[in-house]
């Protein structure tokens, strides 16, 4: 079985004019909002593998936070440029060579991109992930590279509004 966390980073700043958008900083505001995520993915007793973010601050920051509510090394968050880039056929490419001794993968990343390749799995789709978001999705598989022929079982999406 593999299991794919699919989460939108936490709300950030567009106050600060001049600032390129890969360096845009989390607000106080997501940063809260995120760790009510983490405090549900924790009470569903969620673990993960791997962790991929956005080289983009904002999706990064986000990374860790949930990582650190996780217990998962910070050390350890990879980055990958594909993410932040917008197609999601390039976070299927990171998807799909995902070592198959990692049983789950969660991926940091930005809307639209992040909500499109969510719906590639999800009958019926959504319309946007709003930020601080994750979707998890499972997969009938012992390898990552046989998800496309495997049937996504949507076990569930939390967003910030959801847990009020």
């Amino acid at each position: 079985m593999k299991t794919l966390f699919l989460m939108r980073h936490a709300k950030s700043s567009w106050e600060e004019p001049g600032v390129p958008d890969s360096d845009r900083p989390l607000i106080p505001k997501g940063i809260n909002k995120t760790r009510l995520i983490v405090d549900s993915l924790l009470k569903k007793g969620i673990s993960v593998d791997l962790m991929i973010s956005s080289p983009a601050i904002r999706a990064y920051e986000t990374a860790k936070i949930v990582a650190a509510g996780l217990n998962y090394p910070l050390n350890k968050i990879k980055t990958d440029r594909k993410i932040y880039d917008g197609y999601y056929d390039r976070i299927l490419d990171i998807i799909y060579g995902t070592p198959n001794d990692l049983n789950s993968l969660m991926i940091f990343g930005h809307n639209p991109t992040i909500t499109n390749l969510a719906n590639l799995f999800l009958h019926p789709g959504i319309e946007s992930m709003p930020t601080s978001c994750v979707v998890c999705l499972s997969f009938n598989t012992d390898k990552w590279e046989e998800i496309p022929s495997k049937e996504a079982v949507q076990e569930f999406i939390l967003y910030p509004k959801l847990l009020k």
